[in-house]
């Protein structure tokens, strides 16, 4: 793939004017990677835990004209009935969009003290057999009732899934995610979480764009990265790198998240106006962030509507028998 031309960088025009030195840009730094369709962007709108949620977004983005090519919940498989489910199956695939369920028992909910610590033990990570048969039994029942996108936080979780899915237990086109509290932060474990079976991995959102560069000389599975994060994963605000985003990180999912907002997970009824309106904020996000890549010069190559293969991966091979 030829790398397109760097779009303008902010504000560089007006500082050259007044002499203001302005770095250049090194086409070296270019990812030389894409989606299979050649687009090198998708967008994502991260955290709509139910129905009620993704009617707000669905109905948001048709107002602002923000194009979703994925949405994203984060409670949990578990925590919505096979009604509400087969509802937002129905909803995302009506308008084309790829709908990705989070998977499972998530050490940050079970009785284990580990992740209560100060060094945050084991983190998200499943904890022992049935929290990793939990797992599977998410991803068994939403693959059966039409869910082909599933958000893992657990290597071993993911590997077993891989080979569920090699085996045929999972269909073939369902693809994982690795949930951006597990995120790999250099390339070499990037690699590793490309072959155990990822197809897009989310990647903290303080790595730096040498480091996005660094990981694509390394691996061309497609990234996950929020262009605004929530505070439980720093709150960062990088609306004026989405450009730079796109071209060293390319294929890239920019994800329109938000901070400065309490979180919402493991989501009820409890929590509902505030999940609504948080839900219709992270799609006003997306139009400020789309808004400034059109301004930029940067708004082409995004991914055709309805896009979500991810491409050609590299994976560890599959033990026999399985």
């Amino acid at each position: 793939m030829t790398a397109p031309s760097p779009p303008r960088r902010p504000g560089g025009e007006a500082l050259a004017r007044i002499g203001h030195p302005v770095p250049a840009v090194d086409p070296a730094d270019a990812s030389p990677h894409a989606f299979p369709d050649g687009g090198t962007w998708r967008t994502e709108i991260p955290s709509v835990e139910g129905p009620e949620a993704l009617a707000v977004v669905l109905k948001e983005s048709a107002r602002l004209e923000v194009p979703v090519h994925r949405i994203s919940q984060g409670s949990g498989v578990w925590m919505l009935t096979d009604d509400e489910i087969t509802g937002m199956v129905e909803s995302c695939t009506e308008r084309s969009i790829e709908l990705c369920l989070f998977t499972g028992p998530r050490g940050t909910w079970d009785i284990g003290a580990g992740t209560r610590t100060e060094s945050g033990g084991a983190g998200l990570r499943a904890r022992g057999h049935d929290a990793l048969a939990g797992c599977v039994e998410d991803a068994l029942r939403a693959a059966g009732l039409g869910v082909r996108c599933l958000l893992v936080a657990d290597e071993g979780v993911l590997w077993t899934l891989h080979r569920l899915r090699a085996a045929g237990r999972l269909p073939a086109d369902t693809t994982f995610k690795l949930s951006a509290l597990t995120g790999p932060v250099n390339p070499a474990s990037y690699a590793v979480y490309e072959r155990l079976g990822a197809d897009s991995l989310n990647v903290p959102s303080d790595l730096t764009l040498d480091h996005l560069t660094e990981i694509r000389r390394v691996s061309r599975a497609p990234m996950d990265m929020y262009v605004e994060s929530p505070d439980d994963l720093g709150g960062h605000i990088r609306m004026y790198e989405a450009a730079e985003l796109i071209r060293r990180g390319a294929p890239i999912y920019l994800k329109f998240g938000l901070s400065r907002s309490p979180g919402i997970y493991p989501y009820g009824a409890q929590l509902r106006e505030h999940t609504l309106a948080t839900a219709r904020e992270r799609v006003r996000r997306g139009r400020l962030v789309l808004d400034l890549l059109a301004r930029l010069g940067a708004d082409g190559g995004m991914s055709p509507l309805g896009a979500r293969v991810p491409g050609d991966l590299r994976r560890f091979p599959v033990p026999e028998g399985d």
